[in-house]
């Protein structure tokens, strides 16, 4: 086969240094250059124009530059071809930083701290050993799974769920419909990794809220999401904040983005803001992945971390 031409399709991302990177070995073609383009056989994406990648008639290959594919999937003209997600030690590394930073936020009370601080109190309230607060995690995937044992070696319980059975050494895992309310039921502090799939999409809302177990010494329950913003309702958030349902909450990703400045997670004294930043896409590591496997799917080699379409993720 020969080395085929990649289209770049990027909203949002400045795409030059990706560009840099990838025409080091390959021509890059940049949207919305190449419409009916018969050399480009592979596609590097994030939320690329509706209808864009059906124009070529020789794709063979589309890459996200991102963990998530929904982007991908929302386009109405997607053609019935590969879709690879990246998977790569930098972003993993990232993301993995990200949990374990902001469960040991939480598990410390730094909130409680820094609103000392700011009165100039001086008072240890107590303090509980990590093994006795329980972390779900929901969305056991490759993300999932490295916070899964980054947490388990600082000393915490840790559960997970997903929708279909993932043993995972070290983990309570549950799995589907019916292991949804047990998980939450033994979860102090939640963490979603979860893709966003049609099944998935706002599936963090206020009953599922209300089945975390508040029994413990955080006093309260707890809710990081760094998977994807439409997977909560940001309003069922506030309510389950307000009511102590949820005691504080650490977001990176929201319904909308940027999010909105009427939004009150912004100025909400128990919520910890970030902008979409837990996990950056760095071209730097996640090009030559890329590049790698479109050599090897030219010696006729099978293609890593495929999409599964039916699923969605």
């Amino acid at each position: 086969m020969e080395k085929g031409k990649i289209l770049l399709a990027l909203t949002g991302i400045h795409p030059q240094r990706w560009h840099e990177l990838l025409s080091a070995e390959r021509e890059v073609v940049l949207e919305p250059n190449g419409a009916n383009d018969p050399s480009i056989t592979y596609a590097v994406v994030w939320k690329q124009k509706p209808n864009l990648l059906k124009s070529l008639p020789n794709l063979r290959v589309i890459f996200s530059i991102g963990a998530g594919v929904d982007h991908i999937f929302a386009d109405p003209g997607l053609p019935d071809v590969p879709i690879v997600k990246i998977v790569a030690d930098n972003l993993t590394q990232h993301m993995v930083e990200y949990v374990v930073w902001r469960v040991l936020d939480h598990h410390r009370q730094a909130m409680l701290y820094r609103g000392q601080q700011q009165k100039k109190i001086w008072h240890e309230p107590p303090q509980r050993v990590a093994g006795d607060i329980s972390v779900g995690i929901m969305g056991l995937g490759s993300l999932g799974r490295a916070a899964a044992s980054a947490l388990k070696s600082l000393g915490f319980a840790v559960n997970g769920w997903s929708r279909s059975e993932r043993p995972t050494k070290g983990v309570s895992t549950y799995s589907g419909e019916a292991g949804l309310i047990p998980f939450l039921n033994a979860t102090d502090i939640l963490v979603v990794l979860l893709p966003l799939t049609p099944q998935t999409q706002g599936i963090v809302n206020y009953g599922l809220l209300k089945e975390l177990r508040r029994r413990n010494g955080l006093g309260g329950a707890v809710l990081i999401n760094a998977g994807r913003g439409r997977l909560q309702k940001d309003a069922d958030i506030v309510r389950a904040l307000e009511d102590g349902t949820l005691k504080e909450a650490s977001l990176d990703v929201f319904e909308v983005e940027p999010l909105p400045k009427t939004s009150p997670l912004w100025s909400h004294p128990k919520v910890f803001v970030t902008p979409h930043a837990a996990a950056t896409s760095d071209p730097a590591h996640l090009v030559p992945p890329m590049l790698r496997q479109m050599a090897a799917f030219e010696r006729g080699e099978k293609l890593e971390n495929l999409v599964d379409r039916t699923a969605g993720y």
